[in-house]
């Protein structure tokens, strides 16, 4: 298959573009996600199951958002020798003991150390599936197999939580941790029958945190990121409140839904175009989610519904875009850049959740818009100006 090819996401070759490995990382994606997520949809059972506040149940996601800030770099780093596989058996092994152990957790105290631990699991786990994605293709159908790797994310935010959130309603929270646990286990055997091994880094060959950053085109990728994931997360931390200034406080399940909805055709999108319009779709998508802010601002409704699924298809298409621009300006240094991603990325996760409040509490919702259009407009003169280092022109 050819780079030109107007081939569908998932339609190729089985030896040419392994599906089953590419989806068992996206499995892995899922999981992750899913593990993060999961208390906000349980949140009432597990305050009355642990005897502590919501607002405590709810820093069951800090706490796992913080093991993935504080961990991606270290872990990858550390593990840049090992044969690729076992590493993220390592990080799935992770989910399987650290969610299990949360399951039968009586302590909060303990519980948050686990999950500290989980989302350390989940920073080695986004660290190495880029990298393992890209390696097992042809160069021409990276940005492609990119695409499949990174459809756990949106899956996981748009039906595995109402999904999960379902299953804690009829099982209780600890069951459904329990089924999450399952899934893990079950994965892990899928990726040792489906995803193939690589060598890691031979010792002297190993690139440092700081020379991988310094490589050219890298930093202006992360801040890219920075800005785009920032702006995201002050609108998605904060889409009740959003919702509500405009009257549509009770749609809140069906704009999360045409969200979801959206970021899927974002993936598809922007899996059959990344290999030959990356820079283009980077700078599309930006202005697209622009004049999503804009409408979301707006007291209409069928505007708002506009202004979602927009902001969803551009968002949907982001990971795989960025993941893709840094690993191809980091070259060897891949890993340890994905790892910097991931940590640039929930530190864009907590700040968003940080300046949102602060906003929220004082200037009111309807400064979001402007917050926001001004980080996405550092980020698109950002992008602009990497033309020849980070979001290069022409194809990949």
């Amino acid at each position: 298959m050819s780079q030109t090819s107007s081939a569908p996401l998932l339609a190729a070759d089985s030896e040419r573009f392994p599906l089953g490995g590419l989806l068992a990382l996206a499995m892995t994606g899922f999981i992750a996600i899913l593990s993060e997520t999961l208390p906000a949809g349980l949140l009432d059972q597990i305050a009355d199951g642990m005897h502590i506040s919501q607002a405590m149940a709810g820093q069951w996601v800090t706490a796992y958002a913080m093991g993935s800030l504080l961990t991606a770099i270290p872990l990858v780093t550390l593990t840049q020798g090992w044969y690729r596989r076992r590493a993220l058996l390592l990080a799935i092994g992770g989910f399987v003991l650290f969610n299990g152990l949360t399951a039968m957790s009586s302590s909060n105290t303990l519980t948050l150390v686990l999950r500290f631990f989980t989302g350390a699991a989940a920073g080695l786990a986004w660290g190495l599936i880029a990298g393992h994605a890209r390696r097992m293709v042809p160069v021409a159908l990276q940005g492609r197999a990119m695409a499949v790797a990174m459809l756990g994310q949106p899956i996981a935010l748009s039906l595995g939580l109402p999904i999960a959130t379902w299953l804690g309603a009829g099982l209780g929270w600890r069951a459904t941790f329990m089924v999450v646990t399952g899934v893990a286990l079950v994965l892990m055997a899928w990726v040792l029958r489906s995803v193939p091994d690589y060598p890691g880094h031979v010792v002297g060959k190993r690139p440092a945190a700081l020379q991988v950053l310094r490589t050219p085109g890298v930093a202006v990728v992360l801040l890219v990121i920075l800005c785009w994931i920032l702006g995201h997360n002050i609108l998605y931390t904060y889409i009740v409140p959003l919702l509500a200034a405009a009257g549509m406080a009770a749609d809140i399940g069906p704009v999360l839904m045409v969200f979801g909805l959206a970021a899927l055709a974002g993936i598809g999108l922007v899996g059959g175009l990344v290999d030959r319009h990356l820079r283009l779709l980077v700078l599309l998508s930006l202005a697209g989610f622009a004049l999503a802010t804009l409408l979301l601002g707006q007291a209409s409704s069928w505007l708002m519904y506009l202004g979602i699924a927009l902001w969803g298809v551009t968002y949907g298409g982001a990971p795989t875009l960025l993941q893709t621009a840094c690993a191809d300006a980091a070259g060897e240094g891949g890993d340890v850049a994905q790892s910097m991603l991931v940590t640039v990325w929930n530190g864009a996760i907590a700040l968003g959740g940080i300046i949102g409040g602060v906003l929220l509490s004082g200037a009111g919702v309807e400064w979001f818009g402007a917050v926001v259009l001004g980080l996405v407009g550092v980020a698109w003169l950002l992008a602009l100006a990497g033309r020849r280092n980070g979001f290069v022109t022409g194809a990949r």
